[in-house]
């Protein structure tokens, strides 16, 4: 049906109205207060007459950080004739933080931690005419101080650079087939060994089930000189500090003087590469040996298995806060005289979150 030109000349102001009113409507609902978002699939109702804040941008959100706050010790006694001494109490035991007595939080008389070792093995050209005392010294360790479903250790020669062999692993057949393997040849790389060892047992794996805690191992098998690092000494302890590694050296130097008794041979000479490998063990509490025949060899590594199962755990919170990540002096005392005490020289402090979440 056709409508005539007055018909929609009459319609015409009842649509703009009608246009008009719900322009305004629509105003009207655009500044009114937005309804709150709704939650995700899963996620808990809000409870009634509470709007829920609005959720971060993912630039706001503040990063994870678990820290504890305490300082973690590995402690060995011995008396003047290297026995362990394995039968103190914590009232035994002061602990100095850059010369404070601080309050020991936790204590424990046997740490028979799970075991995450890194096995350095010199592959250098300078090392060559005893590349096979090395690798029997590092398969007898290992065949006597893995345990089975509980400890790991991974493979890592160093020549001209250091390289990762066996990845950590619990299989002694695997590390002792990575070890026969090797070959000298090539300058020596030491240090930038040590740092990237530390670098990876700072991302060790974790052990199974409900247990956190690990322990920290490097075992350093060389005649200590380096010739060819990029890292410096100082770069390299500091790394082992960082990680709470404990680096145990085994010299293959051969300098050696028996004097008076033949059957006990002695040092004459601390040369270059000597000092190195007992800086490190210092620095870091551990042990460094210099064994002079086989049947000295499987002592040492014996001696290495046994301190690991014959040390005590102390932790504790420092008086002083950690503010500017600076490095603090420790210093473990025994209230019995004439005992050797033996632990990490210090650590670096990690300063807390700003207010902001940053770093």
């Amino acid at each position: 049906m056709k409508h005539s030109l007055s018909d929609r000349l009459r319609v015409f102001p009842l649509l703009i109205a009608s246009l008009a009113i719900q322009g305004i409507c629509v105003q009207a609902q655009q500044t009114s207060t937005p309804a709150p978002p709704q939650p995700p699939p899963g996620a808990p109702p809000a409870q009634a007459g509470l709007n829920p804040p609005p959720p971060l941008a993912p630039s706001q959100e503040p990063p994870i950080k678990v820290t504890t706050g305490l300082v973690h010790l590995v402690v060995t006694v011995m008396d003047h004739r290297h026995a362990f001494i394995t039968d103190l109490d914590k009232s035994d035991f002061k602990v100095l933080e850059n010369g404070t007595p601080q309050d020991i939080r936790f204590f424990g008389r046997e740490t028979d931690l799970p075991l995450r070792i890194g096995l350095l093995l010199d592959t250098s050209n300078s090392i060559r005419p005893r590349l096979e005392f090395e690798k029997d010294a590092a398969v007898d360790f290992l065949n006597k101080t893995l345990r089975r479903n509980k400890d790991m250790a991974f493979l890592m020669t160093f020549d001209n650079e250091p390289q990762v062999i066996q990845d950590y692993t619990g299989d002694l057949a695997l590390l002792t087939a990575a070890i026969n393997e090797q070959r000298a040849g090539g300058g020596t790389a030491l240090n930038d060994a040590i740092y990237m060892a530390s670098e990876k047992l700072s991302h060790a794996p974790p052990p199974k089930g409900d247990e956190s805690d690990m322990r920290r191992v490097v075992v350093l098998i060389s005649d200590g000189n380096d010739n060819l690092s990029d890292r410096a000494l100082s770069e390299a302890i500091d790394a082992s500090i960082r990680s709470e590694a404990s680096v145990y050296t085994v010299s293959t130097n051969t300098d050696w003087l028996s004097v008076d008794d033949a059957r006990k041979p002695s040092k004459y000479n601390m040369d270059t590469g000597d000092k190195i490998l007992q800086q490190f063990a210092d620095q870091t509490g551990g042990q460094a040996f210099f064994p002079y025949r086989i049947d000295d060899l499987a002592e040492s590594f014996f001696e290495i298995g046994t301190e690991l199962r014959s040390q005590y755990f102390i932790a504790y919170s420092p008086i002083l806060p950690a503010t500017k990540g600076e490095y603090r002096k420790i210093e473990v005392q025994t209230a019995r005289k004439g005992l050797i005490v033996r632990t990490r020289k210090g650590y670096y402090a990690v300063p807390p979150p700003s207010s902001n979440g940053a770093q």
